[in-house]
């Protein structure tokens, strides 16, 4: 089996074992190979491990585990976008419509490849090679497109997980700064503690710079492996106090709208696919399996348990909680130790991932880089690029520095294109010169449309969001104090 390169694409992907090395002379073999920044294979995860083949049961923890990233954590904020009702309903047709499409691209990825005698095709490679085989010349002559744009909304898409990343970090350490006085050990009456100023919550994410510039330096992520499972036993132990403490003392439900106003229903749809998008990790996984055959069945159970998850966490915090549910649900805590401390540790796992999904990007567009220059400029060129794409995630964070709005406008742009929009339309082109059914054809419009549609409102939702004035309502949903 060949050996993935690229990382994996989900916001809260955090692997155990790590093997891929980005440097110099990695940049310069693919270089020989094929230096175009579009042509890249960003669809393939880093974080597989190169072995005979993983067991069903691995598969099935991979799967789960790239999809538990600071989405989760914004779910309960999406449900009230959505209403008490509206928004676990639209969740699971979100869930079963996202498993379809992941459904669809493997089987996509299986016909070319015995079509074309491969053992391993992946995302880029399908969506280029559906091109080709399309009954349009005009969308043949420009197959080679098919990766560009498979590659261009995964960059987009990595690097808005970057964002999120840097304004969920500084959200979370700036209140547990300013509550540090009020912090108490008793967890079960939280009183309401006077926050003690700090700074701007902008310039905590500029505090933070320094760090993930000198974190994206160590390029052999066989470095990070420690770090990185640590992060994930971090994120986990946290997620399970979360949800025990959300469970208990839910007060009566009847206040909650059962459908929100249909004017914050975008922002959930952003917030929603932001969470299940996944769909970069299937065919990576489905490739490194010991019993391909068996990948159909471990990808729907594997989506119904996040569903349920997605579902149980949205659905409880925002009970909870009601209309003071915050943009992340880790904001909402209390000032007591215990949940101070869930803060910290998922804070340190979503660093730690800040550097496993940033590989994704930069592995597509530092061999372009360094392609263009001579091989005594190489190191640096490296370097250079990578301290600016941190710089860029950082200023874009500064720019936005809302955590719900920078999640629903990553969703909606480049989220929903990779999830919703391009696996239907992939197998409309594929399948159509074989006599496909009216059904399936009017199923895979209506997908894509859907898609297209909450892209755009999506995408529109959150720009009007972000050019009001910050108020004080808003300033309580999203933790940014000024």
């Amino acid at each position: 089996m060949p050996v993935t390169k690229s990382g994996r694409g989900h916001q809260g992907a955090v692997d155990l074992k790590l093997d891929l090395t980005s440097s110099p002379k990695s940049a310069k073999k693919l270089q020989s190979k094929d230096s175009s920044f579009w042509d890249g294979h960003p669809s393939e995860s880093p974080g597989l491990e190169k072995t005979k083949g993983i067991t069903a049961f691995q598969t099935l923890v991979h799967l789960v585990k790239g999809n538990m990233g600071t989405g989760i954590l914004g779910l309960p904020l999406a449900v009230k976008n959505a209403g008490i009702l509206m928004g676990p309903l639209s969740l699971l047709a979100m869930g079963f419509t996202a498993c379809h499409c992941m459904h669809i691209l493997v089987r996509c990825a299986q016909h070319f490849c015995h079509r074309l005698n491969k053992p391993f095709m992946d995302y880029g490679d399908t969506v280029k090679h559906g091109l080709e085989a399309s009954p349009s010349a005009w969308l043949r002559n420009h197959a080679h497109w098919g990766r560009r744009i498979v590659s261009f909304f995964l960059i987009v898409t990595q690097l808005g997980f970057c964002c999120v990343y840097i304004v969920f970090l500084a959200d979370n350490l700036k209140q547990v700064v300013e509550a540090v006085n009020g912090t108490t050990t008793n967890c079960h009456y939280n009183e309401t503690v006077i926050l003690t100023p700090t700074m701007d919550s902008r310039l905590y994410m500029l505090s933070f710079l320094p760090f993930l510039v000198l974190l994206v330096l160590i390029r052999n992520l066989r470095v990070l492996t420690i770090f990185s499972m640590l992060a994930n036993i971090s994120m986990l132990v946290s997620l399970i106090i979360i949800t025990q403490y959300i469970a208990q003392g839910i007060p009566d439900p009847s206040r909650l709208p059962l459908v929100a106003s249909w004017k914050t229903y975008p922002l959930f749809f952003g917030t929603a696919i932001f969470s299940f998008e996944s769909i970069g990790v299937v065919l990576p996984l489905e490739n490194k399996m010991k019993d391909a055959r068996r990948f159909p069945a471990i990808l729907s159970l594997g989506m119904s348990i996040i569903t349920a998850l997605y579902i149980g966490i949205g659905s409880l915090g925002y009970l909870r909680f009601g209309n003071d549910i915050k943009a992340s649900i880790t904001l909402n805590l209390p000032n007591c130790w215990l949940y101070q401390s869930v803060k910290l540790m998922y804070s340190i796992g979503i660093f730690f991932t800040y550097a496993l999904q940033f590989h994704v990007p930069a592995e597509i567009i530092i061999p372009f880089v360094i392609s263009q220059v001579s091989e005594s400029w190489t190191l640096l060129i490296d370097l250079s690029v990578r301290t600016a794409l941190v710089c860029l995630t950082c200023v874009s964070a500064i720019l936005i520095p809302r955590l719900d709005l920078v999640i629903s406008f990553v969703g909606s742009v480049s989220s929903s294109a990779l999830a919703l929009i391009i696996p239907p339309l992939l197998e409309l082109i594929t399948f159509y010169p074989e006599d496909m059914s009216c059904v399936t054809i009017a199923k895979d419009i209506m997908i894509s449309i859907l898609g297209l549609l909450g892209c755009v409102f999506g995408t529109y939702q959150a720009l009007y969001e972000l050019i009001q004035p910050i108020n004080h309502s808003i300033a309580n949903s999203t933790g940014v104090y000024a």
